[in-house]
């Protein structure tokens, strides 16, 4: 996909976050592309699981630094980098409710102050993936909805801008509260386009859907897809909570490899898409509801376990979420290969495969 040119573009290239998911993930493809580039992962290993992507980032020639991205010194060593690729986050959606807001504070937005600083310093481009979850929880929860025996769906004749059949788009209302760890991505994103305006700092910034894959270790609040196969492989109950208790709240979901592939052409021709924001998520081809989802890991494990219903909706839940990826489609022609139940299957595969070790972090 890369010709010669591009690599030369891209000497060295930090992803922060880069022992996390998508992190460890991006920076191995990276490498893959760009086999001459210095590649460097930059995490704190402070989420359960990112210890095992060391020794598979170490083995595809990644160069992995333990350190944190609230630390502007952690950054220092990284001076001339051509490329940052910020995956770096918090990203639980119940953070700062029950407790101190500061890690995730300080995590999300001053770490994406000081890949910022580093990119104005060093003229680096920067990546930042930011989230759908910028979007308000009010408004997303206002979007009109018709009910089938399996799912929430989008109803025609929304009167919110930026909602269709086909999902919610870039031009959706942002006014209203969203959870801290939205309005800390959507203040990041405000900050990169200040960036652009005073330092001519050339940044995309992507509003992804749920991520999924194999080397995700998900959990309640981060990690559905995985969390939801690994309990039906472990043998665990699961619960369905909020809107009824029914599962039928929905969610698009993107493969890591889509996603990749969607990064695949920003970084080859990187001026085309600098200063805009896109939505890339797995859209309606590949979107599901929990119940749905149930049933596919039923379908694809064999193995059918207790899902207990708990109707009272809690703080920050959304009912619907599908990402209309239409403007990134648009200008790159791409769109998502994968389904949901491609990822599922993806997901049954590796764990299967790697059972006994992912047993403590999954079961």
């Amino acid at each position: 996909m890369f010709g010669h040119n591009d690599t030369m573009s891209y000497r060295r290239i930090l992803v922060t976050g880069g022992a996390g998911f998508v992190g460890s993930s991006l920076a191995l493809r990276l490498k893959g592309a760009f086999p001459q580039t210095r590649v460097s992962a930059l995490d704190n290993l402070s989420r359960k699981g990112s210890e095992l992507n060391v020794p598979r980032l170490e083995a595809g020639g990644i160069i992995f630094m333990r350190g944190d991205v609230r630390h502007a010194e952690d950054f220092k060593q990284f001076a001339g980098v051509d490329l940052i690729v910020d995956c770096a986050a918090e990203p639980s959606v119940m953070a700062g409710k029950d407790g101190s807001p500061l890690y995730a504070l300080e995590t999300n937005l001053w770490g994406t102050v000081n890949a910022l600083e580093l990119a104005r310093t060093s003229k680096a481009k920067i990546l930042f993936l930011s989230s759908s979850r910028v979007y308000p929880v009010a408004e997303l929860n206002a979007i009109v909805t018709k009910e089938t025996p399996t799912r929430f769906a989008i109803a025609s004749g929304q009167t919110l801008a930026g909602v269709s059949e086909n999902g919610i788009s870039e031009t959706f209302p942002l006014g209203e509260q969203r959870t801290l760890y939205g309005a800390t991505k959507l203040a990041s994103e405000m900050l990169i386009r200040e960036y652009a305006m005073l330092y001519g700092t050339r940044a995309i910034i992507n509003r992804c859907g749920v991520i999924a894959g194999p080397w995700q270790f998900g959990k309640v609040d981060q990690g559905v897809a995985v969390l939801w196969m690994a309990k039906h492989i472990f043998n665990q109950p699961l619960s369905y909570i909020g809107f009824g208790g029914q599962g039928k709240q929905v969610r698009d979901f993107l493969h890591i490899d889509d996603l990749w592939d969607a990064v695949a052409l920003q970084l080859k021709e990187f001026n085309t898409y600098a200063g805009q924001t896109f939505n890339i998520g797995g859209g309606i081809g590949s979107s599901a509801s929990l119940c749905e989802l149930t049933e596919l890991c039923q379908k694809i494990s064999g193995t059918g376990i207790e899902i207990s219903s708990a109707p009272d909706t809690r703080w920050g839940d959304i009912k619907l979420y599908v990402s209309d990826n239409a403007r990134f489609s648009a200008l790159s022609g791409w769109t998502p290969k994968r389904g949901v139940e491609d990822i599922m299957r993806d997901i049954h595969a590796w764990i299967i495969a790697n059972k006994e070790a992912l047993r403590p972090l999954l079961g």
